[in-house]
């Protein structure tokens, strides 16, 4: 199946974005430069959808410091049941509210009925996310509020929680040769 390709013009905080289709569903949203989007950008058509058209509009609201009220449709290719446990779970994290992979495993441990889950898996799983903004990794921390790594760069992370109204300054920044 082909993959389609569309850029999507960000406020001035942030890089580009690219949004991947099949042509039916959003496969892929994915900062310019990252390192996942470099891998679809040279296998990937130009082509218009309507796909792009909805995500479009859902970036629009999202950037304007609102939570859209719809989802774009959507299909994760690849995906294993503990991802999709972990897309899950990241999908409840409200707009403008942040929870650490730690909570998250203990979400994932109580609904499987054991006592602990791996909040490292969980990181690998978050990271591992095709759609980001909407699947909303952004809004996973480390324990304590730190910022880990991002796919997207943390600058585009940390510009995000600031759109959703966070103040930087409650989160433990990552040393300077990791921004």
């Amino acid at each position: 199946m082909a993959n389609y390709i569309s850029r999507y013009k960000t406020p001035a905080d942030f890089d580009d974005i690219l949004i991947k289709t099949d042509g039916e569903f959003l496969t892929g949203l994915f900062f310019e430069g990252s390192k996942d989007a470099k891998k679809y950008l040279e296998t990937s058509i130009n082509k218009d959808s309507s796909i792009f058209l909805e995500t479009r509009r859902w970036l629009d609201i999202y950037f304007s410091g609102k939570q859209p009220n719809f989802i774009p449709k959507y299909k994760i290719e690849n995906q294993t049941p503990f991802r999709e446990e972990v897309i899950e779970q990241m999908l409840k994290i409200p707009f403008g509210k942040t929870i650490t992979y730690g909570k998250i495993a203990e979400e994932i441990a109580r609904l499987h009925g054991v006592k602990k889950m791996s909040a490292q898996a969980v990181g690998g799983a978050v990271g591992w996310n095709p759609i980001c903004i909407i699947i909303p990794c952004h809004r996973v921390v480390g324990r304590d509020n730190s910022l880990t790594g991002y796919g997207g760069g943390l600058k585009n992370k940390i510009a995000l929680l600031k759109l959703e109204g966070f103040d930087t300054a409650e989160f433990s920044m990552p040393k300077k040769s990791q921004l």
